[in-house]
């Protein structure tokens, strides 16, 4: 015989209790052996108890009723259930009238839910010509008197139950109440919340049957609950201990009792949806499964009870008085962490029994406050508990370290004598996101990545592009998940937390709204977004002031922005400061040489302990373009540049290129990599373009560029025989001190060098060190262009999601 058990959810009017009649109907029909418990039909145990609390206050509880009777009839108006309303209509009108209740007769009222539910399954299967028989299970389950948390005398129950089954057996299907038994004068008791499912084991267990089937509106155990992880996935399969576990921490779909009556005698336990019968569940035995790590398991309405005291070091009996008043008061403790340099013990209690809890254990250590021994007392609202059923602690790092980086910081943690369980107490405004991280960390899910990209130009709306289109193989072949959550320029925001669409542009033009940084902060707070990161692609100096409230609120920042790196040294400073206090990671390896491996290289060299002794190089793609083609071809600097201004390989004022500032930003970055102290101002910077140009609109610029001929023609004409022209950058001195020689300028150099050879715009870096003597490191490639310093961002994005 199997036993078939099914939820609340399940049995709800409509769909619910269609599905459960097909289901029974199917099984019978091919001929098994089954016997059916319920629980109450909807939310009824929770109306019964609502409308008892009105009850007792003399409040209008008989509206509330009609409309329990009401929803409890439905569409099957010709069951009769008046029995059990009458009793119900008795029992409150009293409550009302005396104005409270003892725990006796709350038993009875919350019994009515699985009454009426039993009664009324049976009534539908025998009018679609199933042989059913209600089963009242008070009659088979003899408990003791502690209402509200019964507990079933063993071999009475048993023997009932086997005789009952052995007059109704054949082809009848009993269907039996969950939840209720009563004690040997016939009083009803409730065996507590959840405890259908311990009805359905004890009656599995007294008739040894094949398979416990239980019923929910899910498709089985999940590796974390659905509706807070999206990537949940559902297990296959459990053993009974970690089924056990999974139930002690908290997990609604298991009662924890419900396990031992199953396991004494090695029944299996299925978990079905009834709203997807085809689905196979989970399936829990007494096979042990692959160890590793199961599910997460969330308790919440708890609180936090700390006792705090130095003068407590030491003693002994102070475990003993805290767990005798929690024993005392019927205090149920779920984790316990202690302390042993400053002495100090957390309780975790459900949130309920707290103040009493905290109340009791001042009065116990009363005369511990007088003599200081004990400090205070606290208790610590709005907290949840996370388990990590399976976690082993060699392992924990790894979960820990995530939420460490999301800047989630647990209250408390412990483990299990087992060592395979972990549960973290974090705050419950944390919970949601806690999940997603530990979650995606542990379960090889993809890892998402959610991303504000600020500024959406040429570098900016290439890049989100790139993001789009190589999101899906990103996914395959890395496990993450970038989702681009935010787009901003300096007016507009786009907000999607599933993530833009390739429609993104007309989106912000449509949709787009004024902003404040904070705004996004709040929606990625808002919306529980992990593993975030800000990417700046403007060139505002203003925007860089967002970088440390970023940094604060849990964001890693990539910038192709070369402001924040070149701004004060005290700037740069406080900046990487909020970074380490923050563990957060600032990238920016496009600010120098847009996609080239230049900045990492330096750092590592750097951080190797190799004594770097110069850097020298081109910086500049469109300055590299000018002189590699003026140098190459007979003709006049204006022509090149005119070409460089039409094919777009300059700024809109072709003098932000020309005036050389942008090289020494550049090279200013380098000497900070080396923890050189320089500022912008100590830059000795040649300037190209002639004095009486440098003031003036760009448009009255564009017309005298003639005017650079005669000087650069007298300037390349100087030049030794075979030597060209190349604008460099060059880093120099002893760079062990605190500062170096920052140098930006035009030179010449021989054109059967490696400099010398430079062709079209490319960059190209010497990095000079003691260990390499004369031979530099070179580093040569695309140094300009929107696609190239999008494609170095992107490189950033995956170095960073890579961390940790």
């Amino acid at each position: 015989m199997k036993i078939l058990k099914f939820g609340g959810k399940s049995l709800s009017n409509g769909e619910g209790l269609n599905k459960v009649v097909q289901i029974i109907t199917d099984k019978v029909q091919q001929g098994e052996k089954i016997a059916v418990v319920v629980s109450a039909r909807g939310n009824a145990t929770d109306e019964l108890e609502y409308i008892l609390k009105i009850a007792a206050k003399n409040g209008d509880y008989k509206r509330l009723l009609e409309n329990f009777k009401v929803y409890q009839v439905s569409d099957y108006p010709q069951v009769d259930l008046s029995e059990e309303f009458t009793i119900l209509d008795k029992l409150f009108e009293g409550v009302s009238l005396i104005g409270d209740y003892s725990n006796k007769i709350k038993d009875q009222i919350l019994s009515k839910g699985e009454l009426l539910s039993a009664k009324l399954l049976t009534a539908i299967l025998v009018e679609k010509g199933i042989p059913a028989n209600f089963a009242d299970s008070r009659e088979l389950l003899k408990t003791d008197s502690k209402f509200g948390d019964a507990q079933p005398l063993e071999q009475l129950s048993k023997k009932n139950v086997v005789n009952y089954f052995k007059e109704h057996n054949g082809s009848t299907v009993n269907i039996i109440t969950g939840f209720i038994g009563s004690n040997n004068n016939n009083d009803t008791t409730t065996l507590g919340r959840n405890g259908s499912n311990y009805t359905a084991s004890l009656i599995a267990n007294y008739l040894n049957a094949e398979e416990l089937q239980n019923f929910t509106h899910v498709d089985g155990i999940y590796t974390a609950n659905p509706d807070l992880v999206a990537d949940a996935k559902k297990i296959e399969y459990l053993s009974f201990n970690e089924a056990n576990e999974l139930a002690n921490f908290g997990a609604t779909i298991l009662h924890a009792k419900t396990i031992i009556p199953l396991l004494e005698k090695n029944i299996p336990l299925r978990i079905l949806n009834t709203f997807n019968h085809e689905n196979r569940g989970t399936l829990i035995t007494s096979d042990a499964a692959k160890e590793g790590i199961k599910t997460l398991s969330v308790l919440e309405n708890v609180s936090l009870v700390n006792l705090e005291g130095r003068g407590l070091l030491g003693k002994a009996g102070i475990d003993a008085r805290i767990f005798k008043v929690m024993g005392d008061h019927n205090i149920s403790v779920s984790i316990i962490s202690q302390g042993s340099s400053e002495r100090g013990i957390g309780l975790v209690v459900a949130t309920e029994k707290a103040t009493l809890a905290m109340v009791e254990l001042e009065k116990e250590f009363e005369n511990d406050f007088y003599s200081k021994d004990v400090n205070q007392i606290t208790v610590t609202d709005n907290v949840s508990v996370i388990s990590i059923i399976g976690q082993d602690l060699s392992t924990f790092h790894k979960p820990y370290t995530a939420l460490i980086k999301n800047k989630i910081v647990p209250i408390l943690f412990n483990n299990t004598v087992t060592g395979k369980n972990v549960s973290l107490v974090v705050k419950k405004s944390e919970l949601n996101k806690a999940l997603n991280v530990i979650h995606g960390e542990i379960f090889g899910v993809s890892k998402k990545i959610n991303i504000a990209i600020f500024g959406h130009g040429l570098v900016g709306g290439t890049l989100i592009n790139q993001i789009l289109e190589s999101a899906a193989a990103i996914e395959k072949r890395k496990g993450i998940k970038l989702n681009v959550f935010a787009i901003a320029n300096s007016k507009k925001l786009l907000l999607n937390k599933n993530g833009v669409t390739a429609d993104w542009k007309n989106s912000i033009q449509k949709d787009g709204a004024e902003y404040t940084i904070k705004d996004i902060i709040e929606y990625a707070d808002k919306y529980h977004l992990e593993n975030l990161i800000a990417i700046d692609n403007t060139a505002s100096a203003t925007f860089v002031e967002n970088y440390i409230p970023l940094v604060e609120s849990s964001f890693d920042l990539i910038s192709s922005n070369k402001v924040a790196n070149t701004l004060s040294y005290g700037f740069y400073k406080e900046l990487r400061k909020a970074l380490t206090d923050n563990q957060k990671n600032y990238l920016y390896e496009t600010n120098v040489g847009a996609g080239l491996p230049l900045i990492d290289t330096i750092k590592l060299l750097h951080l190797s302990g190799e004594n770097i002794t110069k850097i020298k190089g081109v910086f500049s793609g469109t300055l590299s373009y000018l002189f590699n083609n003026f140098s190459a071809k007979d003709v006049p600097f204006s022509e090149i540049l005119k070409e460089a201004i039409d094919n777009g390989y300059t700024e809109p004022d072709p003098r932000e290129d020309l005036c050389g500032n942008d090289v020494g930003r550049k090279l200013l970055i380098l000497a900070r990599e080396l923890d050189l102290q320089n500022e912008f101002e100590e830059i000795s910077i040649q300037n190209l373009i002639p004095e009486h140009l440098r003031e003036g609109n760009v448009a009255d610029f564009l017309t005298k560029l003639k005017e650079f001929d005669p000087i650069y023609d007298k300037i390349k004409a100087d030049q030794k025989p075979n030597h060209v022209l190349r604008y460099i950058g060059e880093l120099s001195g002893d760079l062990q001190n605190d500062k170096g020689n920052l140098e930006v300028k035009l030179v010449s150099v021989p054109s059967d060098t490696a400099l010398g050879g430079l062709k079209g715009s490319d960059s190209f870096f010497e990095i000079y060190t003691e260990s390499y003597g004369d031979r530099p490191i070179v580093i040569q490639g695309a140094g300009a262009g929107s696609a190239v310093t999008a494609r170095g961002v992107f490189g950033d994005i995956l170095r960073l999601s890579d961390k940790g």
